[in-house]
């Protein structure tokens, strides 16, 4: 298959969609399909030899978090070029929606589409305005993909339709198989936890996991908090008191290999986000890692760690039960094992492998439905599809 993937969020500051999107897409390569991905990136950013910059992005405060989209006339012809050049058997759109180079590809795609959302977020008041807008181009698409059931309700209640939930995947091997790192090894006189993530950034839960700290050191207090991802270490360390900030090491962010390393070394990964999660795409690569993982009780994280049986879950915001479940955690190595190797076993289900196999099993739907189908383009897409074909020379159906 000729398979374009879009990839609404930049391949410069890299997060879970554009992991996803890089992850099919290698998978999809060694598997013998030619795969093109479009992505907005600078110019001077490293890209795989599949990847198309869809050039810069900029900004944007969207879901609780900040993305960086790409939209605009010189975009808009950036996506039509990589369209007529990618002669593509079909589309998949992640995140069609996003007021990014994905919706724009949508608008303008005449072949079949497939289309992954990401986002849980049930109270959208942008999502329902945006509908009406969104509506001729949705129904274009012929295979919807929810990573979640959060996602999928979120599909439901602003778009209806009925995805078909296929979890975001994971190369569990090359987390299984990760090095362990000595300097990242906890004892049980110093034991290690990791935090992965955007510090800077609320939802991601640093503020609460700060504010556990001051009670889990006196129990522990050669506990070792190991802090990996983006953001200023001073403005985490204003948060907790001089001797608290001592647990506190900042290893800022790291490769690919670096943290399959660290979840591979550490004791127990936390995740204490708030909100706004529609999977939990570490939980896997921590689980596949073998770590013990300790997360925030939101609905998402959850579901991932099956009702709690391939982890430990404490309540959402509460640095009280964080620090109780985290102390607890540690104390006990019989427990903790019996957790990690839980979650280790649950992790298998999420491997690249399987999920891959459910993704290409959509798109082989889709392709004989449409062939089956042939149900030409209307409204403003035949418009367009028109448009596109005079710009090239070709004589569009129905003269």
């Amino acid at each position: 298959m000729r398979v374009g993937i879009v990839c609404p969020y930049s391949f410069d500051i890299p997060g879970g969609v554009q992991y996803h999107v890089r992850d099919l897409a290698e998978i999809l390569i060694a598997r013998g399909h030619q795969i093109s991905v479009l992505a907005p990136a600078d110019d001077d950013t490293p890209l795989p030899p599949y990847v198309v910059s869809a050039g810069r992005a900029i900004p944007v405060r969207y879901n609780g978090s900040v993305a960086r989209l790409n939209f605009g006339p010189i975009t808009n012809a950036r996506v039509n070029g990589w369209l007529d050049r990618g002669r593509f058997d079909l589309i998949h759109i992640h995140e069609p929606i996003t007021p990014s180079i994905g919706s724009l590809a949508l608008w303008a795609a005449e072949c079949p589409i497939v289309a992954t959302f990401h986002t849980s977020n049930l109270r959208s008041r942008a999502m329902q305005v945006s509908y009406p807008f969104f509506r001729p181009s949705l129904e274009k698409i012929l295979g919807r993909i929810a990573v979640s059931e959060d996602a999928r309700r979120t599909v439901t209640t602003h778009f209806g339709g009925e995805p078909v939930v296929i979890p975001n995947g994971v190369y569990v091997d090359r987390f299984a198989d990760a090095p362990v790192n000595p300097d990242w090894q906890g004892t049980p006189e110093r034991p290690t936890v990791a935090f992965l993530g955007r510090m800077a950034e609320p939802r991601k839960g640093m503020p609460v996991l700060a504010a556990a700290l001051p009670t889990i050191r006196r129990e522990l207090p050669g506990i070792r908090v190991l802090v990996a991802g983006p953001g200023d270490p001073d403005e985490v360390r204003s948060q907790v008191g001089p001797e608290d900030a001592g647990a506190l090491e900042f290893l800022g962010a790291v490769s690919d290999a670096d943290k399959a390393s660290l979840l591979r070394s550490v004791d127990v990964y936390i995740a204490p986000n708030t909100g706004g999660e529609s999977f939990g795409i570490i939980l896997i690569e921590a689980m596949a890692a073998s770590a013990a993982v300790l997360a925030s009780d939101i609905p998402a994280f959850v579901r991932v760690l099956d009702g709690g049986k391939a982890g430990v879950t404490f309540r959402n915001e509460d640095p009280a039960d964080l620090a109780a479940q985290l102390v607890a955690l540690l104390r006990d190595r019989v427990t903790r094992d019996e957790v990690a190797a839980r979650g280790r076993r649950r992790a298998d289900i999420f491997d690249w492998g399987v999920v891959a196999d459910q993704i290409t099993m959509v798109y082989e739907t889709v392709l004989e439905g449409a062939a089956m189908a042939r149900v030409p383009v209307t409204g403003p897409q035949r418009v367009i599809g028109r448009l596109r074909r005079a710009a090239r020379g070709e004589q569009g159906e129905g003269g």
